[in-house]
């Protein structure tokens, strides 16, 4: 039920041999996603289920953090998912190469909890590894 963010096969990031330069979680002002204190604990044993005090509530187009790279590209990580921020991945900060080398695992960017109701229809709309590599195939047909 939980939803871990990471970048796409096909991010420019991972396509293109750019080096990170810096990922800041400081969205605005008043808004950073290090700031994302999420309490409680579990209400039966084995299971994970919480409270939610204090985890920022996030819409699908909520971003998550600013990457830059060293060509002085930046690209905005959008949440995509509409639920709790569980946490934030400040191992990258310190090692921002952990999201190209290894994107999937220890590189991930947050950790969302969608409400309960509404995972099914999240994971409904997935896509199949078959169905993104189609899609991907698709946008560099029509991109040549």
């Amino acid at each position: 039920r939980i939803c871990v963010i990471t970048l796409a096969e096909a991010h420019p990031l991972l396509q293109h041999g750019k080096t990170i330069k810096n990922i800041n979680y400081q969205i605005s002002a008043n808004c950073s996603r290090l700031q994302n204190k999420v309490s409680g604990k579990s209400k039966r044993p084995c299971l994970f289920i919480f409270q939610m005090q204090g985890a920022q509530f996030l819409t699908e187009l909520a971003p998550l953090c600013r990457i830059s790279s060293s060509d002085g590209e930046e690209y905005t990580i959008y949440s995509c998912i509409r639920g709790r921020l569980i946490e934030v991945n400040e191992n990258i900060l310190s090692n921002p190469a952990l999201l190209q080398e290894k994107p999937s695992t220890e590189g991930y960017i947050a950790v969302v909890l969608p409400k309960f109701e509404e995972s099914k229809s999240i994971t409904q709309g997935l896509l199949t590894q078959k169905e993104y590599e189609e899609v991907l195939l698709k946008r560099c047909s029509s991109a040549s």
